[in-house]
């Protein structure tokens, strides 16, 4: 039988066997942001130890930088203090830090792939859960803890084990109005939040295929969501068209060696699955979640869950909506489009197509945070963020902002926000009674205008 891609990159990284069926795993590539990484240094200096490999660790700050105004020194004296230490750690050691002031800071998993820094065939890790995001390159891409953040610093390698490899293949056409989201988030509706622990995802399939890098990006950015540690997809040629000549890909004869080489990693035409899930994409729709986690989901056509488990009932509860009736018309407090998941260009270029002419409704709080320096200032480049203004949203400097709201980006007391982020955990936005409801950016956009969750297919006649 044939390997899948992770067989494939993971033998390839192998360095040791170790006790309890566990592998040290050299780490091709270490993203680091303010958050996880300060604590993870000072582990380092109590140990009188150095970076082994700064050469292949990248910094930049995301999840405390405000979004609008973003003086220094930040008025959260926390925040300050946080990227006072990034900046002398990373300079200290050696390492190359994305930083605002040079206008290169944005989102860790959005900065990775504009930079080149993501590639086929790598192993990478942050000290980010969303880490998979980059596994949409055809990396080997996940989440580690701060004590793992201090090893790969220190040695450039983690224990681990190999996961288990489910392959899901999402086949046939998406309907019209359909993104990357709805994909995503039908699949998690389908499999569950639990449904992929021990395994990595392998997405495939036609309708994963003729996504964008940008779609496909935000598939494998959720994928943790539903309990994997690791997705991917094998690469192609919008991989290599994406990749080419951004900074850190590799250039003139190594990149035609690269291509071999990135090639020879997709998995197998006989790759052994250790299962296998098939759905057709016809049967997706515009797709947003009821309740408090990203698997209590619903069509934008469908019923809310009438609250038969417990699990409903305290979701229901906490979410003040009715069971049995439809999500479509439940009224919406603020709209946020960015984060890791749906911050990119192709995401504000769709709201903004949508949006063009339209207004904001007047009960409504509306936010676009690009997720990088280099998607705002494109955005701006073509217009998109006159659109947006003109609409009547706020448009914000590149952050994490309303998404973990480790920043001044919260919501106030129960609101409710129409999200484009990755999870609708009680208090995710910043309040302890604030509710989230996931959707793509364009039925962010639809809320937006129409102030409630409504069907963006009838308000954008799409």
């Amino acid at each position: 039988m044939g390997k899948t891609l992770f067989q494939k990159v993971f033998d390839r990284h192998k360095i040791a066997e170790l006790k309890g069926g566990k592998y040290q795993l050299f780490i091709g590539l270490h993203l680091i942001h303010e958050v996880t990484s300060p604590q993870a240094f000072a582990m380092l200096e109590e140990l009188g130890l150095g970076v082994a490999y700064p050469e292949r660790t990248f910094a930049t700050c995301d999840h405390i930088i405000p979004t609008d105004n973003i003086e220094r020194p930040f008025q959260d004296e926390i925040a300050e203090e946080m990227i006072k230490a990034i900046e002398n750690n990373t300079k200290k050691h050696g390492i190359k830090f994305f930083s605002p002031e040079n206008g290169e800071q944005g989102v860790v998993h959005i900065v990775g792939p504009e930079m080149g820094l993501t590639q086929p065939g790598i192993t990478m890790v942050c000290g980010d859960s969303h880490t998979a995001t980059h596994g949409a390159f055809g990396a080997i891409a996940f989440g580690i803890g701060t004590s793992q953040v201090r090893d790969v610093l220190a040695t450039q390698t983690i224990a681990m084990s190999p996961f288990k490899v489910r392959r899901i293949e999402v086949n046939g056409e998406l309907n019209r109005g359909v993104y990357a989201k709805d994909i995503i988030l039908h699949i998690i509706g389908k499999l569950g939040v639990n449904g992929g622990i021990g395994y990595a995802y392998e997405f495939g399939g036609p309708a994963i295929t003729s996504l964008s890098m940008e779609g496909r990006m935000t598939i494998c950015n959720m994928a943790i969501e539903g309990g994997a540690r690791v997705g991917y997809i094998n690469p192609d040629e919008k991989t290599y068209k994406f990749l080419k000549d951004k900074p850190y890909a590799p250039k003139n004869e190594k990149w035609d060696e690269m291509i071999s080489y990135w090639e020879g990693i997709k998995s197998d035409s006989d790759a052994d699955y250790d299962d296998v899930v098939t759905i057709d994409a016809s049967e997706i729709q515009p797709t947003v979640t009821w309740g408090i986690n990203p698997a209590q989901c619903i069509g934008i056509d469908e019923n809310i869950p009438k609250g038969v488990s417990e699990g409903e009932q305290e979701a229901l509860e906490y979410m003040k909506l009715e069971g049995g009736i439809p999500i479509e018309g439940t009224n919406v407090d603020v709209v946020f489009i960015g984060s890791c998941t749906n911050g990119r260009i192709e995401d504000f270029r769709e709201a903004a197509y949508v949006l063009k002419g339209k207004k904001v409704n007047p009960e409504v709080t509306a936010l676009a945070v690009p997720g990088s320096y280099s998607v705002m200032r494109q955005a701006e480049k073509e217009g998109l963020d006159k659109i947006f203004t003109e609409a009547g949203f706020e448009w914000r400097r590149p952050g994490c902002s309303m998404c973990l709201a480790m920043n001044p980006d919260k919501l106030e007391g129960d609101q409710l926000c129409a999200s484009t982020s990755n999870r609708n955990f009680k208090g995710r936005q910043g309040s302890s009674s604030g509710r989230t409801v996931l959707m793509s950016p364009v039925m962010a956009a639809a809320a937006a205008v129409t102030g409630k969750i409504s069907d963006a297919r009838k308000i954008f006649d799409l």
